[in-house]
């Protein structure tokens, strides 16, 4: 950490002395209290349930303004890397720090496309699973399991081996993930195809059978690339957490990750597109289009403990800058598939216009997120709604890398222990049997 930018007074009103504390300046967002040495100077802990005020880290990858309604990867705004990048740039980006030129792209690429393979035995691992399991229930277990079969690149210290595991995740995701979807529906695995883009590659690895050559659709091969790279990184949130806070014990980069997947899986973080989708189905259910209007002021009586998912957000307090880029691609995957007229897809159009119109939602910035639009376009695709966070693990898995290789490298870096208010009993004796 550098010299500190100037300091702040903590004073109290019990009679304790006033104690100085650092300050630091950010290149962009708030200022930061270094808070370090509060315990052995005071005796005390801050409190803050839920880390809303509290940087756990410094990091130089990922910056959000949500008032703005911003997302900066490496300092390149989220629109223009979706508009101007695919994915596997976008992994060099946050990999190295900067956008590759063409022949950094091309040999990124190529390494990462020939990790794409996955040990034969994992077929076998998988077979453990029931067939109704759900995906990430089997994500979780296979991303784990990867540490059992790449003994040469689990040491966490060694920045070779870093190295090496980082590649192996990002390419090795989209075959777990389709693998853990054909083995759900019961076909075939496919090989990944490396000639194929990434995207492509996946798409075909979801829904090619060995009975025909699957072509791979543009549309839709551009919509999935730049879902993935909407959902590269975002911050420290509670999965990037997770994984920060798992690899600073030391454990191998594939255990830390396969604790970000099983964070993910949560519906308030990675699992509010499907809840978005159930929501929709729900409502479609119940009436459909004509009951929108119904649901929506049933969402604004606080009585009713009905929510609405996929608007709003826990950074954003403006519109969500991924949402504008996913509404773009869900409007041309509909009109390439010819989905404009799909009860389920016209509901949501319904939904999205009163929460862009009417005041209360307007008020409180309730916008569609991208959480909202990404939902829709994978159904249209053709993807399992209980598949949704395993798409999710799959573009996030860069940022986890990211994230925990920048952790590890810090030499500021301690095993992550929170402290706690303890609010139980005081200190007594155990009673004996009889005085119970």
């Amino acid at each position: 950490m550098k010299l500190a930018d100037y300091k702040t007074t903590l004073s109290f009103t019990n009679g304790q002395p006033s104690l100085e504390m650092p300050v630091y300046n950010g290149s962009i967002g708030p200022d930061v209290i270094d808070i370090r040495k509060l315990y052995s100077q005071t005796g005390m802990f801050t409190y803050d349930p839920g880390f809303l005020s509290t940087a756990s880290c410094q990091s130089t990858i990922t910056f959000i303004d949500g008032d703005k309604g911003e997302l900066l990867y490496r300092g390149y705004p989220i629109e223009q890397l979706a508009t101007n990048c695919d994915f596997m740039e976008t992994c060099h980006l946050l990999l190295y720090g900067e956008l590759p030129n063409a022949r950094d792209k091309h040999d990124f690429t190529q390494t990462v496309m020939h990790h794409t393979m996955v040990h034969e035995q994992m077929q076998f691992f998988l077979r453990g699973f029931r067939r109704d399991a759900h995906p990430m229930a089997v994500l979780t277990g296979l991303v784990g399991a990867l540490s059992a079969f790449y003994h040469d690149s689990t040491d966490i210290n060694n920045p070779e081996h870093r190295e090496v595991a980082a590649i192996r995740l990002i390419a090795k995701m989209p075959t777990l993930v389709a693998m853990a979807y054909k083995y759900g529906v019961g076909q075939p695995f496919l090989y990944p195809q490396n000639n194929l883009s990434y995207a492509g590659n996946f798409l075909r690895m979801m829904f090619g059978t060995p009975c025909e050559e699957y072509k791979v659709n543009p549309v839709l091969e551009r919509a999935i690339d730049r879902i993935f790279t909407l959902h590269a990184d975002h911050e420290q949130n509670a999965s990037t957490s997770t994984v920060r806070l798992c690899g600073s014990s030391g454990t191998n980069p594939f255990a830390a990750i396969s604790a970000g997947v099983a964070c993910l899986w949560g519906p308030a973080h990675g699992g509010a597109n499907e809840a978005c989708l159930y929501m929709l189905e729900n409502i479609q259910a119940n009436g459909g289009i004509a009951k929108v209007g119904e649901f929506m002021e049933q969402v604004k009586d606080k009585n009713s403990n009905v929510k609405l998912m996929g608007f709003g957000h826990r950074v954003y307090k403006n519109y969500d800058p991924r949402a504008k880029l996913m509404q773009e691609t869900c409007n041309e995957v509909l009109k390439e598939l010819g989905l404009g007229n799909d009860p389920l897809f016209k509901l949501a159009k319904a939904l999205e216009k009163i929460a862009l119109e009417d005041d209360y939602f307007v008020s409180r910035k309730l916008y569609p997120n991208v959480d909202f639009y990404s939902g829709i376009v994978q159904r249209a695709i053709g993807i399992p709604v209980n598949l949704f966070t395993g798409i999710f693990a799959l573009a996030r898995t860069v940022g986890w890398v990211a994230q925990l290789n920048e952790m590890i490298s810090d030499p500021e870096y301690k095993i992550g222990r929170p402290r706690q208010m303890f609010t139980g009993s005081v200190k007594r004796d155990v009673p004996p049997m009889n005085k119970r």
